[in-house]
């Protein structure tokens, strides 16, 4: 146990030197929440169930699930919930069929290379997925690289060459989702039955159960935690994706098409699309920790001892070998985007016929692709230090102070994690092209008054908050909150766990000095936590750099695009040379994000893991 000074200040005075840094915080933090979370929120939520009806000379609003009686009427929209559904579903059920033995392999035997290949498995996830369409499109369209090395071995038509990806690229759309989000699901298993008991296992053995018997009826129910929650995760990022549909022109599915309704800001469609959307990673996001938090006690955890099993040599090696087969089938869209990126010519040829390093350099050179490495560099690093600042500041109310609704802030500071960036960038999409101050309430309120003119301050107010957050006339400022917004939780859980780990003796001890609750902040608690702090800082950072959906939605000029948005345009030019550019630079944001989460897990270590529960 730890020892408590017991020469601390009086309570009376430690209340009065903490009571004037908790409340300002408390109010300003509040106030960012209710602005760009809660009031983006409710604009949406108000667009999507209340609708506009004339009555006489007056106009009023009334709740009305017209919108969507709408959708389900439309045979087009329920198309597209069909074919979100079955590329989530399907995406979450590979995912599951490939990582569910690979990590009781992992659990259970030992062979040469465990950790190695245990690091390898992850690879996927340092390649954003359209990114990678780009690369599973050069191999396995109609006329890529498989078609035209199986036509060489005679083995099909080239003529009439097969169609892996099906009608539109649907089973292209699902082959990299799960490629891409198995690592998450691994994880996440992995962790489930690392946290087994042996001796239960051991138990049902001495009972009689063998092999498939003790998985069954021990193993597999105990990792039921595990399984929930990454499953929940596979199943919200493939139904929610955008890049990826974009990048296969497959344009029914129901991300596509509220990307295609965000510009019009009249259309209720569009709105009661992403509510629905919302409604149903809200319900998974619950039901996935609902049932991760079940009855699964054990009396020991799988420290107790080690019952791996130690492999033969043949077995073993065709262990090793199966890894090694599914791990390079899995890189192979990193592969094909390296490959492309280098590529003078790749024409109907099985492999580029000519190279060159030139496309690098117009990453740098071209207009489009330098001013969006620019802006994304403004963004992630603008949005990373905001979420430093706030995820402190949240982190620190949330381990050091009592108040009423402590509770709430947690649950506004984890908000984010259950509301995809499609969800987040349409809402402030629509709550920040219009007034603040609804014009004609004012006027009603004011004629209800008896006085005829609204108040030349809320015209003022309502200007100057368009002319700052307007992201059809300026988004960076939007850009930067809402990649902030997001990635929040990452940051507050780094620093929390920072705060948990650090004795609060110490910073009683610094009181007892005389120093100020600031002073102390700077010299004790602010080294004492930096590692926590600069790898979540590192994370917000990249995944902010690599951000899909809210620079696709809210950068609507050129002169304003991220990084993936610049190689979503490249891809749209009919320029022979325009895809190898969008190549280099997905390279690019690779060796970024690998870099990033090399450094984040150097400092972070185990707990980096905790950073993506649900």
């Amino acid at each position: 146990m730890e020892s408590r000074s017991h020469t601390s200040l009086p309570p009376k005075r430690l209340a009065t030197r903490t009571f004037s840094m908790k409340w300002p915080l408390l109010i300003g933090i509040g106030l960012f929440f209710g602005v760009f979370l809660i009031y983006p929120l409710v604009i949406l939520l108000g667009g999507a169930f209340f609708v506009d009806t004339v009555n006489g000379d007056l106009i009023e609003r009334r709740f009305s699930l017209q919108y969507f009686y709408l959708i389900f009427e439309n045979p087009f929209y329920r198309e597209c919930f069909s074919n979100s559904l079955l590329i989530a579903s399907w995406t979450t059920v590979f995912c599951l069929l490939v990582s569910l033995p690979l990590a009781y392999a992992f659990l259970r035997f030992k062979f040469p290379g465990k950790v190695i290949l245990s690091t390898l498995l992850l690879v996927p996830l340092i390649l954003p997925p359209f990114v990678g369409a780009i690369g599973l499109k050069q191999l396995f369209s109609r006329f890529g690289s498989l078609n035209l090395l199986l036509a060489h071995f005679g083995l099909i038509d080239i003529q009439d060459p097969p169609d892996w990806f099906g009608a539109g690229g649907f089973y292209g759309i699902i082959l990299l989702e799960s490629l891409h989000l198995y690592p998450i699901m691994f994880l996440s298993i992995q962790a489930a039955l690392a946290n087994l008991d042996p001796s239960m296992r051991d138990a049902a053995m001495n009972l009689g159960a063998r092999g498939s018997r003790v998985f069954r009826t021990i193993t597999l129910p105990l990792a039921m935690p595990g399984i929930f929650a990454g499953s929940s995760i596979v199943f919200v990022s493939a139904f929610t994706d955008l890049g990826v549909p974009l990048i296969f022109d497959f344009q029914t599915t129901v991300p596509t098409q509220i990307f295609t309704l965000v510009t019009q800001a009249d259309n209720p469609i569009g709105y009661a699309l992403v509510v629905l959307t919302l409604l149903l990673v809200s319900l998974l996001f619950f039901t996935g920790r609902k049932l991760g938090e079940g009855n699964y006690a054990m009396l020991a955890r799988s420290a107790t001892h080690d019952d791996s099993v130690t492999l033969k040599p043949l077995a073993s090696w065709a262990l090793i070998g199966g890894i090694l087969l599914f791990i390079g089938f899995s890189i192979l869209p990193h592969l094909s985007v390296l490959a492309q990126s280098f590529s003078a010519r790749w024409f109907f040829t099985i492999m580029p016929s000519e190279w060159t390093g030139e496309f690098y350099r117009e990453v740098f050179s071209l207009e489009l692709t330098s001013i969006s490495i620019r802006n994304s560099l403004i963004y992630a690093v603008s949005s990373a230090f905001l979420d430093l600042i706030l995820g402190l500041t949240i982190a620190f109310l949330l381990a050091r102070q009592k108040f009423k609704g402590r509770a709430l802030l947690d649950v506004f500071a984890m908000l984010p994690l259950a509301l995809p960036g499609l969800v987040l960038a349409f809402a402030y999409f629509i709550a920040f092209t219009r007034p603040i101050i609804d014009p004609a309430w004012v006027a009603a309120f004011f004629s209800f008054l008896g006085m005829d003119a609204t108040p030349a301050s809320i015209t003022w107010i309502n200007e100057s908050f368009i002319r700052l957050f307007d992201p059809r006339e300026n988004p960076i400022i939007l850009i930067i909150i809402a990649y902030s917004i997001h990635r929040l939780p990452y940051i507050v859980r780094a620093a929390y766990a920072g705060f948990q780990q650090l004795s609060v003796s110490l910073e009683e001890a610094s009181s007892n000095m005389g120093a100020s609750p600031t002073r102390t902040l700077i010299k004790i608690v602010l080294p004492l936590i930096s590692a926590n702090l600069i790898a979540g800082t590192i994370l917000t950072f990249a995944f902010a750099m690599l951000d899909v959906s809210t620079g696709m939605i809210l950068a609507q000029e050129s002169n304003y695009f991220p990084i993936t948005k610049a190689i979503y345009m490249l891809m749209a030019r009919i320029t022979p040379t325009a895809p190898a550019i969008a190549c280099a630079l997905g390279v690019l944001a690779m060796i970024l994000l690998a870099t990033s989460f090399f450094f984040a897990s150097k400092l972070l270590g185990q707990k980096m893991g905790q950073l993506f529960k649900t």
